[in-house]
């Protein structure tokens, strides 16, 4: 890392207890309400910051930093939000908080009916709830609004991502906008290399390889302790067989399948297929049947979600598991937890024609969305696009968002590890998780940086140093996901629940993901998977097919993106 001269610090950073945010439902009705206030007495900018400040309430899912604040800090009164009353003149406080997905969604739905109030900006994550807005009424056209108010900048992120509106256009009117759109990585192969230095195997590059691998990984005692107490494959069935994201299955579908991936559409030459139901996908599910009987997979796949699973790869257990590149923050604990453990990464297999195998492609997490009442659109979008800055690696976030919380400056070089800051910490603190987005504005895609520092170019900008200063392996990774973005494929079909979906759609998914399991545990045959296309079709699957092809047919029709001057 080069040395720098230290610059001048954009965040504020001051310290001692802060007042904590109240939950009181009148106290979240008044703020809600000065944000009004401040609205209608026509707060504008000067010198760069809105006088008089304004308000602006939002919703979260989660607050991902719960008790991991500094400084006496908390979710409406830390580093970022006094950045923002200091610099921008705005506030941003957190009315309506919920815990996980579906406890948000209530809150949500709640929000609905009058019961919650709705706050001005809304993270929706979840496209039948992002439907039910639109016919409440309650969330905003914001076309002219993107159109007048949004940034240079961020429009030329937006015009890649057309398609990232297609869940909240109704009717020609764009009532909302995709968070962060950005193509996500790709996922890699988790491997314990000492398992296969000590077996005498590589790393495998096809369906044939991969089965002798985890075969071996499974009854060739990897870890010699005597005992037959390790397996091949770990990844979790509880939820869904394409998680996207880590504790992935899908690579094997995928090898027999190609681009028909489970759970999700796919353009077959201008028409949508679903991939649950796509040729090659018996095929994919015997052949895990087979491996699951003779012990290579995870024996708990179907009661494990995608973070359970991770435990048996961290203790040693398991001898592959598959996710995107930062996974080895996760699972590198075996590597202390067990002696001469090592994990490398490795792209994933090919197909049984030879060709790679795919994986599902994210474009964005979730939406925003705007209470009908919310007029400080531009405020909304100044602040957002000052977010950018540690995205770009300019401006008041060149390095990070704060200094001592997410990156520091030691003897004048620029610091990344947290215990190496001049007030140590265990743990960088998530300040990007403390805005109005879930998770950090990136424009990275799949890795570039990652691939530009392997191929020489200097770290010289806040993004690279970021990105140097990363473990080798997890770099590697990187590397290996920016030269295969090609097998990313995003669902074809992001659009609203069709008719028949609204209906139906539950009731589907729920048999899919039954018949899939009980073929995998061999609680049925391989031949229940023909008696469950057939109930698909028979059970609205037909009629949704049509309708999906039909939204997609009237979707390419509709240029909203003229409409909001990203053309």
């Amino acid at each position: 890392m080069k040395k720098i001269a230290v610059l001048a610090s954009a965040a504020i950073l001051t310290t001692g207890l802060l007042a904590g945010c109240s939950s009181d439902n009148k106290d979240n009705a008044n703020k809600a309400s000065n944000a009004t206030a401040n609205a209608d007495a026509g707060s504008a900018m000067k010198d760069g910051k809105f006088d008089p400040p304004i308000t602006i309430s939002i919703a979260k899912q989660q607050d991902e930093n719960a008790g991991k604040y500094i400084n006496g800090e908390t979710i409406n009164d830390n580093v970022l939000t006094r950045w923002g009353k200091d610099n921008l003149g705005i506030n941003i406080e957190t009315t309506l908080l919920g815990g996980d997905a579906g406890n948000y969604n209530t809150k949500l739905r709640l929000a609905i009916t009058g019961s919650e109030k709705l706050p001005d900006v809304l993270p929706v994550y979840d496209t039948m709830l992002e439907n039910d807005l639109i016919q409440s009424g309650l969330v905003k056209d914001i076309t002219e609004d993107i159109s007048k108010y949004m940034p240079d900048r961020l429009k030329e992120i937006y015009k890649q991502f057309p398609t990232s509106f297609n869940p909240i256009v109704h009717d020609g009117k764009v009532y909302g906008m995709a968070i962060a759109p950005n193509l996500t990585e790709g996922q890699v192969m988790l491997i314990r290399q000492d398992w296969l230095d000590k077996l005498n195997l590589k790393a495998p590059t096809t369906i044939d390889e991969f089965e002798k691998v985890i075969a071996a990984f499974t009854n060739d005692d990897p870890d010699g302790n005597g005992q037959k107490d390790t397996y091949g494959f770990d990844f979790s069935g509880k939820d869904s067989y394409n998680t996207g994201w880590v504790s992935d299955s899908v690579m094997i579908f995928s090898a027999f399948t190609g681009k028909n991936l489970p759970g999700q559409w796919y353009n077959d030459n201008g028409k949508l297929t679903y991939g649950s139901v796509a040729e090659g996908t018996k095929e994919a599910l015997a052949k895990l049947q087979d491996w699951y009987s003779k012990g290579y997979l995870n024996p708990e796949l179907a009661t494990q979600g995608a973070w359970d699973a991770l435990a048996d790869f961290t203790e040693g257990k398991a001898g592959i598991i598959i996710g995107r590149p930062w996974l080895y923050g996760s699972i590198k604990d075996v590597e202390k937890n067990v002696s001469g453990a090592k994990v490398i990464m490795y792209p994933t297999i090919n197909g049984v024609n030879g060709d790679k195998t795919y994986q599902a492609g994210q474009q964005n997490d979730g939406v925003f969305m705007f209470n009908k009442d919310f007029k400080n659109m531009e405020a909304f979008f100044v602040y957002y696009d000052k977010l950018y800055d540690a995205a770009f690696g300019t401006g008041d976030f060149k390095y990070g968002y704060a200094e001592g919380y997410d990156y520091d400056i030691v003897n004048d070089e620029v610091v990344f590890d947290p215990t190496k800051f001049n007030k140590p910490l265990e743990a960088a603190v998530m300040v990007g998780k403390m805005s109005f987005t879930k998770n950090t504005p990136s424009v990275d895609g799949t890795g570039k940086s990652f691939y530009d520092l392997a191929n020489g170019v200097e770290a010289n900008t806040g993004v690279l140093m970021r990105a140097a200063s990363t473990d080798q392996t997890t770099r590697d990774g990187y590397v290996i996901s920016y030269e295969n973005s090609d097998v990313l494929l995003p669902n074809a079909f992001n659009g609203p629940p069709t008719k028949t979906m609204q209906t139906s759609w539950e009731q589907l998914t729920t048999m899919e993901k039954e018949t899939f399991t009980k073929i995998i545990y061999s609680r049925e045959p391989i031949s229940a998977y023909d008696d469950f296309v057939k109930k698909w079709h028979d059970k609205g699957g037909t009629q949704i097919t049509e309708e999906v092809n039909e939204w997609y047919t009237n979707a390419s029709k509709v240029d909203v993106m003229t409409n909001m001057g990203l053309k």
